[in-house]
């Protein structure tokens, strides 16, 4: 249902955007340095952040689009139920354990973010630019999340269950790779140009 007499009834990002395209131009450019840019956290890694967030959040529409993401980058989708329950018998990596804790607090007890959060990062085996990093994607999709709910997006299950089924058919050594491939590709700029928001 939309929120504004301007929007149709079944309201995709593309449409807010449209009507409103204040700043979208360097928005984009930050989701392609901080999801596509070089990094410690592979692209997979980042988008698992990314969805695990808006889970966290209960914004359907960004985790249904970002869990595709995660799982063509080799990310395995039903991951992130069992992160919701419990990060540490997820089954998700040891070295990311820290890290998606540290992005559920920033999430839902920012305030109490301390020293301990980084250090266990840290002692995990990642560079202090992973904090940062981490920190940076949780921080746009808790961004993103309050958009995407105040403009009243549709979660658009159908379509991304759609093309998370597509995904899953690329062999999953094939989606792996991905992750160096598109390193420092631009997908959310291409994205705007597509709309006619970016020269």
């Amino acid at each position: 249902m939309p929120y504004l007499p301007s929007f149709p009834e079944t309201v995709h990002l593309a449409d807010a955007f449209k009507a409103f395209p204040k700043g979208i131009k360097p928005l984009m450019e930050f989701h392609d340095v901080i999801l596509r840019g070089p990094s410690p956290l592979t692209i997979g890694e980042r988008e698992t952040i990314a969805a695990f967030v808006s889970r966290l959040n209960g914004c359907r529409f960004c985790f249904n689009s970002h869990r595709v993401y995660a799982a063509f980058y080799g990310v395995d989708p039903t991951l992130f139920d069992r992160l919701v329950e419990d990060i540490d018998a997820s089954g998700v990596q040891d070295k990311m354990v820290p890290v998606l804790k540290y992005a559920r607090k920033l999430t839902l007890d920012h305030e109490k973010i301390e020293k301990a959060d980084t250090e266990a990062i840290l002692e995990a085996g990642w560079p202090e630019e992973a904090v940062y990093d981490a920190a940076a994607v949780a921080s746009l999709f808790n961004y993103m999340n309050r958009m995407v709910h105040a403009m009243g997006v549709d979660p658009h299950d159908q379509v991304y269950a759609a093309r998370l089924e597509a995904v899953l058919k690329k062999p999953l050594e094939a989606r792996k790779a991905q992750n160096e491939k598109d390193i420092g590709s631009t997908n959310y700029s291409d994205w705007g140009k597509s709309l006619g928001l970016i020269d």
